[in-house]
């Protein structure tokens, strides 16, 4: 899957849009919009205009609608900057009621005119805001806020009688809790309780609390099902991947944890997962080349509509300029170890400890055959799960985008299994191998053995599956992926060789440099993968989110409650 011809790539997949600048500036300008109209119903009006409102009964009545007001309007800020659809609903009618209430409580012309003017803005780049937002039931939206609102309201009420001393009228207590939660100072200061003077400030903290649980319920963004694929998805994407998955990552994506975009033609498709609000594309897209660029702009679509990131991991050197015309930025990642079947020898000096190694297992009585993946039966699928259950000895399984998570189903047709069987019968270990179609070329899907077997049997087994695949017409074998490998093998300027040295003392935990001392015993070719992403800003947020889709990183979850507590709830 050659891009060869970045002329024929769209110079621009993702579409501008009008105002694509604006909720950045909508988000600052809500909320200096927002603190101006705090400021201005919490502070006394103008005493000329004040005299020509004197007849206006309900001014009072507006000036305390503006504060609410003003405080949700400075949370939709937020939201606004992450392009929220329902933020900018809100915050379009919140301004132009401020701007009216503006008017009617003191003539604020300033503010209004300020007000306005931002709602203007606000329309003008409406398409900006394209975020859907998730689902909220009005039955279960409706109990979530009175629930809010009822228990703010009980536990500002009770700290306002606490606060109050003596027998307080139940009058007095609800208009002093009703000022509290509006941030207004109430009609009985709390004067000579030293100890109680921070109540108030505790309970409109409360309310703030109130208010960001209630903005966080109402503006989440509608994420994409995560679902498993359908059977239909799963027999399309297997058939793709057997017509065009040239790339030694293409059969990758058929791990049964990953999920499915298709083309709008249905030619082409990718392989994503979603992991804290990044969307993980694994490798290159499958399919013909001019069905690319209209799966990447569906793909710009998806990510756009339920507010992600995207990032690709893995992407090839032929596909770099279709991810920049998407308006991602390319970087290096590190590098796929591909050993050409022809080169491998066990001859000369210079792979003498990888003859000594095939040597002993040799010795100590291993042998290894080749089987068809087609060709096993339930037991001997057992027996290899059971050596994989060991090697793992409980730790969860890595991979995402360049190893599989399990060895039964009817896509590993093709996929061949290389064994290490002891002459006593016993199973030390295996590789498992998947196919890229179109050429000769495998890629390493598992490698697994018993941790009691002898040093060296993992060398052994790369060396005999290289043999018997180089038998059956195979050129080129896939090993695995070296995180930035040329910084450690060759680095070509000062960043790369200060690189290279932060990345050492990392080596226990993501074996970046005895991945790659272990790769170049095999006479190792390097092919570069890189990732693309949106930006540099986002760059923290998807290395995290890559880490823990490979395994490198623990998923963080939350304590489990004892048994005891869940049965009596």
């Amino acid at each position: 899957m050659s891009m060869r011809h970045p002329a024929t790539v769209p110079s621009e997949l993702r579409p501008a849009g009008r105002g694509g600048w604006v909720p950045a500036i909508a988000a600052v300008l809500a909320g200096f919009v927002a603190a101006a109209n705090l400021v201005s119903a919490l502070t006394p009006d103008f005493a000329a205009r004040a005299r020509l409102l004197r007849g206006l009964e309900p001014a009072p009545l507006f000036h305390a609608l503006a504060v609410p007001a003003a405080a949700a309007l400075g949370l939709t800020a937020i939201f606004l900057a992450k392009r929220r659809h329902r933020a900018w609903l809100l915050a379009l009618v919140l301004m132009v009621a401020l701007g009216a209430f503006d008017l009617l409580k003191g003539l604020d012309v300033e503010e209004a005119v300020l007000t306005w003017s931002a709602v203007g803005l606000l329309w003008w780049g409406r398409e900006s805001f394209g975020v859907v937002g998730g689902p909220v039931p009005l039955r279960g939206a409706l109990a979530f806020a009175g629930g809010v609102l009822a228990g703010s309201f009980a536990l500002a009420a009770a700290a306002c009688w606490a606060a109050l001393h003596g027998r307080p009228p139940v009058g007095l207590v609800l208009r002093e809790t009703a000022d509290w939660l509006l941030w207004r100072a109430g009609p009985t200061p709390l004067a000579g309780h030293d100890e109680l003077r921070l109540v108030p400030l505790g309970v409109e903290f409360l309310s703030a609390a109130a208010l960001l649980a209630a903005g966080w319920a109402l503006f989440r963004p509608h994420r994409p099902s995560q679902a498993p694929p359908t059977p239909a998805a799963r027999r399309a994407a297997v058939h793709l991947v057997r017509a065009h998955g040239t790339d030694t990552l293409s059969f990758f994506k058929l791990r049964t944890d990953k999920q499915y975009l298709f083309s709008p033609c249905g030619r082409a498709f990718l392989g994503y997962r979603v992991v804290h609000g990044v969307l993980l594309v694994s490798g290159d897209p499958v399919g013909p080349e001019d069905a690319l660029p209209p799966l990447v702009a569906r793909l710009l679509d998806l990510v756009e509509r339920h507010g992600l990131r995207v990032a690709v991991v893995g992407a090839g050197e032929g596909t770099l300029e279709l991810w920049r015309a998407a308006g991602l930025r390319t970087l290096y990642l590190g590098d796929e170890a591909i050993v050409d079947t022809e080169r491998l020898s066990l001859e000369g000096r210079k792979v003498r400890k990888l003859r000594q190694s095939v040597n002993r297992l040799v010795k100590a009585g291993y042998a290894a055959e080749l089987y068809r993946h087609e060709d096993l039966d339930d037991a001997q699928l057992a027996e290899l799960e059971e050596v994989s259950e060991a090697w793992l000895d409980g730790a969860p399984d890595r991979g995402f985008s360049m190893a599989m998570d399990g060895l039964r189903g009817a896509h590993h047709t093709g996929s061949v299994i290389v064994t290490a069987r002891h002459e006593d019968g016993t199973l030390g270990g295996f590789l498992h191998f998947v196919p890229a179609y179109g050429r000769p070329a495998m890629s390493l899907g598992y490698m697994r053995r018993r941790p009691e077997t002898p040093n060296g049997l993992t060398e052994f087994m790369v060396v005999r599956s290289v043999q018997l695949l180089r038998e059956r017409g195979v050129e080129q074998v896939s090993l695995n992926f070296c995180a930035f490998g040329r910084w450690l093998r060759e680095p070509s300027n000062v960043l790369q060789r200060l690189a290279g040295r932060i990345l050492v003392p990392l080596d226990g935990v993501f074996q970046i440099h005895s991945l790659l001392d272990f790769n170049e015993k095999f006479a190792t070719r390097w092919a570069p993968r890189h990732i693309a992403f949106a930006g540099w800003l986002s760059a923290p947020r998807v290395a995290l989110a890559a880490l823990e889709a490979e395994g490198q990183l623990p998923r963080p979850a939350l304590p489990s409650l004892p048994r005891q507590l869940v049965r009596a709830a």
